[in-house]
């Protein structure tokens, strides 16, 4: 089968980094962080699952909701329902805010205080439009299954057309981004290296797998 996977590669991108703000820059840790387009396009190609954050124009609230979101080229799509207060949203031209992230390791160290965490973390401010041609609506769609599961699109039933009204599927451009990233054991304090305790690094296991 044909590898799908979403193509990376410096040369294939406008440009190899972001640019950041003030509201985008990491200060906390700076020497972890990086804006390079590499590291935050394989995150999200990684994972898919974000939380995209945004101000709700109805109860002036904050609100915060997990979504699947895939890339194609320097995009990213997510669908929802037609008419949705988040298609009604975007294609209000309201900007959005969108996190990923990712705990590989618990780092144990010898000290309460120096014990920490691996992981690669990424926040993005977007804005987008609404995919409302027939071809590109099924060439999107396609890039995510030929993701998952390379040959699928070609095997399974298309969208039928009052599953296409039904649904409205979201193109948002990155307009600022930042990637962190944590790795390695713990920073320990030379007076607690005689400790009887091990320290290193452990994976991270899903608690509720656990009976």
């Amino acid at each position: 089968m044909t590898d799908t996977t979403p193509d990376i590669t410096a040369p294939e991108l406008s440009t190899e980094c972001f640019v950041p703000t003030d509201r985008s820059r990491v200060r906390r840790g700076a020497k972890r962080a990086s804006y390079n387009k590499v590291d935050v396009f394989r995150l999200i190609d990684d994972l898919k699952l974000g939380h995209m954050a945004f101000n709700d124009p109805t109860s002036q609230s904050p609100v915060i909701i997990p979504m699947t979101f895939w890339r194609v080229g320097e995009h990213l799509y997510f669908h929802t329902l037609n008419k949705s207060r988040l298609d009604k949203l975007i294609t209000s031209g309201a900007e959005v805010c969108i996190s990923f992230a990712e705990a590989s390791e618990w780092v144990l160290s010898k000290s309460a205080f120096n014990s920490s965490v691996n992981y690669r973390s990424a926040v993005l401010f977007c804005s987008g439009e609404r995919i409302d041609d027939a071809k590109e609506f099924d060439k999107v769609f396609k890039a995510i299954f030929e993701d998952i599961e390379p040959g699928r699109w070609e095997h399974i039933r298309p969208p039928s057309h009052t599953e296409r009204k039904a649904t409205a599927l979201l193109k948002l451009t990155i307009h600022e981004a930042s990637y962190k990233r944590r790795t390695g054991g713990p920073n320990e304090e030379e007076a607690d290296m005689a400790l009887p305790v091990w320290n290193g690094t452990k994976p991270i296991g899903c608690p509720f797998h656990r009976r």
